[in-house]
């Protein structure tokens, strides 16, 4: 049984997610200590709960001491069952982060599946679901599997109340190498806003076009008609040839909207300038799918905690080397062989 120190690295949820997704994918079972111990809550919040009982439900599992607040559980695997699903968060808990779980195994199951995520899609400290749509899943086709997703009804904090249904046609892995972007095609950037002033989208937008010099089509404030609470969130994207990134900000009490948008743009900014394929949310989500590819590379900028503890915890199940290089233009070469 392999055992993990929860607390080790970025000490978050993305320490139990890798170790979900690739224990089921290779059979290991795992004892998982200090869950999340490095965060103000530490344990099983509710959307890590949820992650753990969707890998259960696909994989024929079992998770002793997995609860709410739980520091630690034992998972030991079964075999994974294409199906239909339905996984409700509960809260406004990321459901991009219950796929993130869930998604590397059923794209080598034997058969399709069917998905229905219900809680958070545009949450705090979590990709929102235009990223997972626009940035990783066009990258996961070409590896092979095609997933499709589709955002029936936006989830906001602390509501909720967010649906994504998602069906996926598994295939084997192909390696990928994902070192140039190519040349920038489009750029859009979105504030969304529900059951809350528009001045405070404008705002936001407004405050992102001091930073980012794009044409005044690009740029729109959108109102949901039939939102379930109040949320907020600023997102923008640059389509390049090879890659569309998403940058986004989560309006959040106490938060200026100026800040949002300054410091959102800003983000955008230094990735458009640095050269690199992937930002850090899509560096995170790439090296489970390329360890389990067997190999590839890609660019990006500067490691994050996330990146670095997701490929400590890929070695402790698969025999891969995972390298992070920097490189003269300040990009870093990631290597998975």
């Amino acid at each position: 049984m392999i055992i993990i120190d929860g607390s080790e690295g970025e000490g978050g949820g993305q320490v139990l997610r890798t170790a979900l997704a690739l224990s089921l994918v290779t059979g290991q079972a795992f004892r998982i200590d200090n869950i999340r111990a490095k965060r103000e809550k530490p344990g099983l919040m509710r959307q890590h709960l949820t992650a753990v009982e969707a890998i259960c439900a696909i994989g024929g599992a079992t998770a002793d001491g997995a609860a709410i607040g739980a520091s630690s559980l034992v998972f030991t695997p079964g075999r994974v069952r294409a199906g239909a699903y339905t996984f409700a968060v509960g809260t406004a808990g990321s459901t991009s982060m219950v796929l993130q779980a869930v998604l590397p195994p059923l794209m080598l199951a034997d058969g399709p599946s069917s998905l229905v995520l219900e809680g958070g899609t545009h949450a705090h400290a979590a990709p929102p679901f235009d990223f997972t749509a626009q940035t990783l899943l066009p990258l996961l086709a070409r590896m092979g599997p095609v997933v499709a997703a589709t955002l029936v009804r936006p989830g906001f904090y602390p509501v909720g109340g967010g649906r994504v249904e998602v069906s996926v046609a598994p295939a084997p892995l192909r390696p990928l190498e994902l070192v140039e972007r190519g040349p920038l095609r489009g750029v859009r950037g979105r504030a969304l806003l529900s059951n809350l002033p528009l001045n405070i989208g404008e705002r936001e937008v407004a405050a992102a076009r001091r930073v980012l010099d794009w044409p005044d089509e690009a740029w729109g404030v959108e109102e949901l008609v039939d939102g379930r609470g109040p949320g907020n969130i600023l997102m923008l994207a640059a389509a390049f040839d090879q890659v569309t990134e998403v940058v986004s900000a989560v309006g959040r009490v106490g938060v200026r909207a100026e800040d949002i948008g300054r410091q959102t743009a800003n983000r955008m900014a230094g990735y458009i300038a640095s050269g690199a394929f992937a930002g850090p949310y899509l560096a995170d989500q790439l090296l489970v799918p390329l360890a389990l590819a067997g190999g590839g590379r890609f660019t990006t900028v500067r490691p994050t905690q996330h990146s670095l503890t997701a490929a400590a915890v890929i070695r402790r199940f698969l025999d891969r080397d995972i390298r992070f290089e920097a490189r003269e233009d300040g990009t870093h070469l990631v290597t998975v062989a």
